[in-house]
């Protein structure tokens, strides 16, 4: 019951595989059984309210939220912290996507997913850098290793934008190995606010290619991965109407200012089935390219960054009730320039990470502790005029090492009843922008500067959590606060260059605090209807008690959801109403948002035939079509607001 290794390698002697688990990133083990406190979503349960993108659809689950630049352009925030504080991982190794950078989106598609699991809370033990806020582990759909064929087609159509985002995929599966593949297209204009006024260049289009090869031996798996996708994303700037003539309102041209970003990725994920423990080891390469166009039909900015990555992972039984894992990782990224615009110098970057982990548990109670050292090695190289001599910011070489733990009890006092606590330390070397920026910030007309002599930013984070889940009742609540030495955020100054204001990173002790709590009650033996209730809050505080930027404001979510059969088939309605609160503790160069409130409807229906599986369903998003801007939207600064009324259309038919 609480742990899942111990069965895997018991079966190791045999071709048995390990069984479903909840946490395929951390450790294979039930969200029960662990302090941390760890969330599955299986995509299909956040496709139902048909979101944008990746990091839209992440945005359902209580106290996770998105930066926003437009429609398409979005980051997920775990807590309040976002970009280079939160580790996305896909197919098991870190994502990076240049996300330093706050009008940088996730550019993770979902096509091709699983399902997504959601750490709150640092993870710097098992993942290194970068685990501040939390994890997102992505995980792409995998076959079984069992006679087995499915074809797939799914299309969704978008009201507001005119949009369209379709895909295509085939998986074949047999005893020995499966191998699946899967394309998409997806296309939008720009989106209307809750007035029907046009966000211009708030468009964008993507393609999408998804492979996997999975092999089996006597007592070792390999997943072989491969993933391309190509996005232009229309860049919303500050007076963009001085000099960007409005085309025709459906308009999917690129003329204007815009982002291309081109993305390959390959992995191999491989599992050994020792005598008495498993070795775990994962490697992989990214290559991220990404370009900006200013509107003038040339290539500006053009940066390339290529990763190479490699984790290795031994889980071993010490006693019945005492499990030992020993994990190291190792990454190297190099950024190079090739575009007339530079923002951040040409960079090698790497880092080691090497962590012991241990866990005792019983039938009611877990212990988890464990400890990890972790460097992280930056080398910036002059780039033309950026660091050039005479520059205030000179190339460098630097080291960032760090030392991180954790301490967590899982208690179970009754079959239905959960209680978490869990201390844990996190760490991240300042990206280059923070390092190394001496330049004009596109968008928000801005000159910022960095500072190489910036220290690692290391956070203390104590979390617990209540959990009861019953036959019709679930109910689940969560406090964390979140300590941060050396908190690095830009702060502006009293500097001008050429009349546009100077900004410059700096660094000051910190802290994050909140609560989340959550309530699904089934009123019915049939449990065929749901009452749903959600609400989070967050505060962020710099030492001198002003306040931490891109906070959200605090949520309350309310839905009822119906699940049964109409004549022969499978149907669901959810009306859901999302109410927003003011949040009037802005930042230094933020503004205060109005509380706001949104009512949507989703609905679907389906059924099995034979040897075809169609699901049809409908999403009305912002039925009351409301002016409003999230606190959390970049674009609200330019006087513009979130879309207004979108009806989404979804359709999926399976092969069997």
């Amino acid at each position: 019951m609480i742990l899942m290794i111990e069965e895997a390698i018991a079966q190791s002697d045999s071709t048995s595989l390990l069984p479903e688990v909840v946490v395929s990133g951390f450790q294979e083990t039930a969200g029960k059984s662990t302090s941390l406190n760890i969330e599955p979503y299986s995509l299909e349960s956040l496709e139902i309210k048909a979101p944008q993108n990746l990091s839209d659809a992440l945005a359902q689950i209580p106290g996770v939220s998105q930066i926003s630049t437009g429609g398409a352009i979005s980051k997920p925030v775990i807590r309040g912290l976002y970009g280079n504080r939160i580790l996305v991982l896909l197919s098991g190794l870190r994502f990076d996507n240049q996300q330093w950078q706050d009008e940088h989106g996730l550019g993770l598609s979902q096509i091709g997913i699983s399902k997504v699991e959601v750490i709150k809370g640092p993870a710097a033990l098992l993942y290194g850098t970068d685990a501040l806020g939390g994890v997102i582990n992505v995980i792409e759909e995998t076959p079984k290793f069992i006679p087995d064929q499915k074809t797939d087609l799914n299309v969704r159509l978008s009201s507001n934008t005119l949009g369209a985002l379709t895909d295509v995929g085939y998986r074949k599966g047999t005893k020995n190995y499966w191998w699946r593949i899967r394309g998409g297209i997806e296309n939008h204009a720009d989106y209307s606010d809750g007035h029907g006024a046009r966000v211009l260049n708030s468009r964008n289009t993507g393609y999408y290619l998804r492979t996997g090869l999975g092999l089996k031996g006597e007592k070792w798996t390999q997943e072989n991965t491969y993933n391309f996708s190509y996005n232009q994303y229309g860049f919303i700037l500050e007076g963009l109407d001085d000099f960007f003539e409005p085309d025709a309102r459906w308009s999917r041209e690129m003329g204007g200012p815009h982002h291309n970003v081109l993305l390959n990725i390959l992995n191999s994920k491989n599992n050994f089935y020792l005598d008495h423990s498993v070795l775990r080891l994962n490697a992989g390469c990214q290559s991220n390219q990404r370009q900006e166009d200013e509107g003038g039909g040339q290539i500006s900015l053009n940066m390339h960054l290529i990763s190479f990555l490699e984790s290795m992972r031994w889980e071993k039984p010490l006693r019945k009730r005492l499990m030992m894992i020993i994990n190291q990782q190792f990454t190297f990224e190099n950024n190079t320039n090739y575009g007339g615009r530079i923002i951040i110098p040409d960079a090698n970057m790497m880092e080691g990470n090497l962590a012991a982990y241990i866990k005792y548990y019983t039938n009611r109670l877990v212990v988890e502790t464990g400890i990890s050292v972790a460097n992280k090695f930056i080398q910036t190289f002059e780039t033309r005029m950026l660091n050039s001599p005479g520059e205030e910011v000179q190339p460098f070489k630097i080291n960032r090492p760090s030392f991180n733990g954790m301490l967590g009890l899982c208690f179970n006092p009754g079959e239905n009843t959960n209680l978490k606590w869990n201390f844990s330390t996190g760490f991240r070397a300042p990206n280059l922008a923070e390092l190394s920026s001496n330049g004009l910030h596109e968008g928000v007309f801005r000159y910022e500067i960095g500072d190489p002599q910036l220290k690692v930013e290391q956070n203390f984070n104590t979390d617990i959590t209540f959990e009861y889940s019953g036959n019709q009742l679930f109910a689940n609540a969560s406090v964390y606060h979140n300590y941060f030495n050396n908190y690095v955020y830009l702060a502006p100054t009293n500097e001008d260059f050429f009349g546009f204001d100077v900004f410059r990173y700096r660094q000051q002790h910190s802290r994050i605090y909140g609560a989340e709590a959550s309530i699904h009650y089934k009123p019915f033996q049939n449990k065929s209807w749901e009452f749903k209730e959600s609400a989070t809050a967050t505060r962020g505080l710099l030492k001198n008690g002003e306040n931490l930027p891109f906070i959200p404001a605090y949520q309350i979510n309310s839905a009822i959801h119906w699940m049964g059969k109409i004549s022969h088939f499978d149907c669901y309605w959810e009306p859901e109403l999302q109410y927003v609160f003011p949040q009037n503790k802005p930042a230094q160069f933020e503004t205060s948002t109005v509380d706001y409130a949104l009512f949507n409807m989703m609905a679907g229906f389906g059924e099995t035939k034979k040897k075809i599986k169609w699901q049809c369903s409908l999403a009305a998003k912002n039925i009351m079509n409301k002016l409003y801007a999230d606190h959390l939207s970049r674009i609200k600064y330019y006087g513009l607001y979130n879309p207004g009324f979108n009806l989404v259309l979804s359709t999926k038919v399976t092969w069997l």
